[in-house]
């Protein structure tokens, strides 16, 4: 017998299955040391009775490798669980996309103590959201220029537990410096935001008109959003009282802000946007109106102008659609944002446009602050912090709202997921299809809890209108590009979001 020949046959054989079985362990392990996912596994199947893809909510099975969303079958068509197929059954639990926020203030660097990547993401994780848009403000430095903007995107590094993209700012200084703006946008910039009234931050300038047309130009070359927030103050003949037990009531801040200061900014808006459209709507720059209030004037000039073909989109929020000025007691300086919450008519009037397709998508607009900035013991609320910390709660608030108003799981989807990725820019999120990236969120739309004392809120700090409130949708796990980064309560270890740069 030739014994050289035999033991030559068998180390073929015993390399051919360390071949084979070498990138199983590799992968296995990758999942397992690396701490990015609460999942040891790189190719796995996630299985539901209502998987919400482009077609509708059907029962399916989502085939996940690498990232990427390889294929979504039938759950008849799909492996059963054997040895080597690894399936996670979710039986009747909701698997969508992943949430999309394009208006968040993360405050890194320069002000962690108001908020930061690391707590920000984690809830936003915990919340279903798999990627955000942070704003150019309340950084230190605000990001209004290449060299801000490389500072923030180094400081989010290592530090995100979803994918973050960011907004650069328009500001004075920089509005006329076409250099400086194709600087911020080249550096990865995925639009711009600007004020029309003072921003509460010392470098963050009012933007006007002729501002906001020459960025334009620019932005239109890129075909990348402006997002204004869009209130112009007005002069007023009414004097408002400023005795103490007055500061502490909501209706003289709700006065100090009318609904004549959003009409005005859209207006000019309207009238810069028929100044930029170039050789037609669809080559002309896109103008993004953040977090509309007002459902009456401003909402009406919005819709003459996109059904005369205007590049124009809007947003509200969860916190106008849920809350309304009557009921915000004196010295609760929880719900003071801007533009403000108004009446419960016009509350109704946001409702039933966002369900007509007239608003076209929802952001939270998470602003927190540091706790003494709310002024919650004296209640002044022409002094205090005007932002709501809300990240975590978008999902369930919408859900539990939505359905008194006929919301259905499609049309939420389409809110929170594929329409704000279509702003950023991000094609390959916000849709279940084949090739984009596995950004899911398993979720309960019937369980239903309480935000109190047992709930975790995983902000920097639980200060928020919603505490006490109770909702329908409990969040069980949420991917990021294929790594279960949050899952029945736990995060994973390590940080592996990335920042999203525009190319």
């Amino acid at each position: 017998m030739n014994y050289s020949f035999l033991l030559g046959v068998a180390i073929a054989i015993a390399i051919g299955c360390l071949s084979i079985l070498l990138p199983y362990f590799s992968h296995r392990n990758q999942g397992l040391h690396d701490g990015c996912s609460l999942l040891p596994h790189k190719h796995f199947w996630v299985y539901s009775n209502r998987v919400l893809t482009p077609g509708g909510i059907t029962a399916a099975a989502v085939e996940i490798s690498e990232g990427h969303i390889v294929s979504v079958v039938n759950q008849n068509k799909a492996p059963k669980k054997t040895k080597g197929v690894h399936v996670i059954d979710y039986g009747n639990a909701v698997i969508m996309p992943g949430l999309v926020d394009v208006h968040v203030h993360l405050n890194e660097p320069g002000r962690v103590e108001w908020e930061g990547f690391v707590t920000g993401t984690k809830a936003a994780a915990a919340g279903g959201f798999t990627t955000l848009i942070d704003m150019p403000l309340n950084s230190v430095p605000t990001t209004t220029s290449k060299e801000a903007f490389d500072m923030k995107v180094d400081a989010a590094k290592g530090r995100l537990f979803v994918d973050v993209g960011f907004w650069g700012g328009l500001v004075p200084e920089n509005a006329f410096n076409n250099t400086a703006i194709d600087e911020l946008l080249q550096a990865g910039a995925l639009g711009l935001k600007s004020f029309m009234c003072p921003s509460g931050i010392n470098d963050f300038g009012q933007t006007n008109a002729s501002h906001i047309k020459e960025a334009l130009k620019i932005l239109a070359k890129y075909q990348r959003p402006l997002l204004v927030h869009a209130e112009t103050p007005q002069p007023s003949e009414e004097k408002i009282e400023t005795d103490d037990s007055e500061r502490r009531m909501y209706s003289t801040y709700l006065r100090t802000r009318p609904p004549s200061w959003e009409e005005e900014a859209v207006k000019e808006l309207i009238g810069v946007s028929k100044d930029t459209l170039f050789d037609g709507p669809k080559d002309g720059a896109h103008i993004h109106i953040v977090h509309l209030s007002d459902s009456s004037a401003s909402l009406d000039l919005i819709k003459e102008a996109k059904e005369s073909g205007a590049r124009i989109s809007v947003e509200t929020c969860p916190h106008y659609l849920v809350f309304s000025a009557e009921e915000i007691s004196d010295g609760d300086t929880r719900f003071k944002c801007a533009p403000p919450i108004r009446d419960a008519l016009n509350r109704e009037r946001l409702w039933e446009a966002l369900k007509d397709g007239h608003i076209d998508m929802l952001s939270s607009d998470h602003s927190p602050s540091s706790p003494e900035l709310k002024l919650l013991e004296t209640g002044d609320f022409l002094r205090a912090w005007g932002g709501i910390s809300s990240l975590q709660f978008g999902l369930p608030v919408t859900w539990s709202y939505g359905q008194q108003h006929g919301l259905q799981l499609d049309q939420l989807s389409e809110l929170w997921s594929h329409r704000p990725a279509k702003l950023a820019g991000q094609h390959k999120k916000g849709t279940i299809v084949t090739g984009n990236d596995a950004d899911l969120v398993v979720w309960d739309p019937e369980i239903n809890f309480e935000i109190g004392e047992n709930y975790t809120i995983y902000h920097k700090h639980p200060i928020t209108p919603y505490a006490g409130k109770h909702l329908f949708g409990s969040v069980i796990a949420t991917f990021v590009r294929a790594n279960m980064v949050y899952g029945n309560g736990s995060h994973a270890s390590t940080a592996c979001g990335v920042p999203i740069l525009a190319a």
